[in-house]
Formats: C-alpha cells, sequence, structure tokens
C-alpha cells in the first residue's frame, strides 16, 4: 500500500506542476497549488521525506512533468559482463547515468564507460528501453526510463576512473551485490536471455 501512496503523490505533484504552469484562471491556479500541497503531505507521511526535499525534486522543473532518463552499458568478455563498484554504497552496477544535455545516448555510454571503468569503448546496439517501475527497482521520488544498449570494447585509457571503486567481469551466475536503484538480478538475467536470442528482439516496457 506504501508504494501506491508514493505513486499517488508523484501524479498528484505532475498535475499540479503541469496545471499551474499552463492555467490562466487564478482559481484554477490555486486549486492546482492546493493540490501540490496534499502531494507534500503525502510524502511527509508515505514516503519518508520531509516536504522541503520533496519540494526540491521538483523545483527544477518546469511545465508538465515527464520521466528522467538514463543510459546503461552492456559490455561482455568472453560472455562475462562488466559491472563497476559504485562509490555511493559499495555494489556493483552497469556501467552508465543520467543522460547530459548536448550529447545523444550513444555519446552518453562512451563517456559514462570510459570515465566508470577505463575502457574506451563504442556504441553496438540497442538492447531496450525499460520502465524501472516494471522491474523490482525500489520506489523513488522520480519516474525513470532507461536505455540500454550493447557496447564493445576498443581500447583502453591511461585515466584513472574516479566515479567507482573496482570494475570486475562476472559470470552470469555469479553476479556480486547489485545497486538496487541501478540495476537488478531480473534485469540483468533478461539481458543474458536478449542476448542468447538469435533474432534481435530488444526490452520494450
Amino acid at each position: 500500500m506504501e508504494s501506491k501512496w508514493k505513486a499517488w503523490a508523484k501524479e498528484l505533484q505532475a498535475i499540479s506542476q503541469a496545471g499551474t504552469t499552463y492555467s490562466k484562471d487564478k482559481f484554477d491556479i490555486q486549486r492546482f497549488e492546493e493540490l501540490g500541497a496534499l502531494s507534500e503531505q503525502i510524502a511527509d507521511s508515505y514516503y519518508d521525506i520531509d516536504t522541503a526535499k520533496w519540494n526540491d525534486l521538483f523545483e527544477s522543473e518546469t511545465g508538465v512533468i515527464t520521466p528522467k532518463l538514463a543510459v546503461r552499458g552492456v559490455v561482455l568478455q568472453e560472455n562475462k559482463l562488466l559491472l563497476v563498484k559504485e562509490k555511493a554504497d559499495g555494489r556493483w552496477s552497469l556501467p552508465g547515468g543520467w543522460t547530459d544535455i548536448g550529447l545523444s545516448a550513444q555519446e552518453v555510454i562512451v563517456k559514462e564507460i570510459k570515465e566508470e571503468s577505463g575502457f574506451i569503448a563504442e556504441a553496438v546496439r540497442l538492447l531496450g528501453v525499460i520502465d524501472t517501475q516494471l522491474h523490482q527497482y525500489p520506489p523513488t521520488s522520480v519516474h525513470v526510463y532507461v536505455v540500454i544498449i550493447l557496447c564493445e570494447i576498443t581500447g583502453k585509457d591511461t585515466m584513472d576512473f574516479m566515479e567507482t571503486e573496482e570494475i570486475g567481469f562476472f559470470e552470469r551466475d555469479k553476479l556480486p551485490p547489485l545497486s538496487p536503484t541501478r540495476n537488478t538480478e531480473e534485469l540483468i538475467e533478461e539481458i543474458f536471455e536478449l542476448l542468447a536470442k538469435e533474432n534481435q528482439d530488444s526490452l520494450l516496457d
């Protein structure tokens, strides 16, 4: 039930923000502001997050609130998967992160792989676009889509990678503890199953 309240609070906040942006009538604007205040109360009660922090999550957004977009790179060597150990929680993840303004998804993942692992890579093909809500990710304050891109290593950079603690290649059935907000065992299993198929299916929610 708690996760439903979280989803409702985010939806109310999105409706409130769109309404206050596009409404012309002052009474409609007031009602949408009240709706936003209700979202804050729900967040405070069910989301274990105070009102100020909840507002910070949305204050930089204008207009209609849309899902945030992240990219994750899939790199295999001898059928072992490249993972990086995150400094934030000491757990492991597919290399990647939020998309950057001015860069394509391919450019972002190549940059992230280099910064997080030290490898120079190139994007090979799109494996899928997933909604984290449908892949056993823990609930978050924002709605997130993840673009998953298959990449190949083309070289090794001499620079030290500073964003992660460690890198490694892992077999499908010997994964280390995963960073749950970045990837799940279920998702990685789906990726391996997809790559094992002869056809060119994609993960698409």
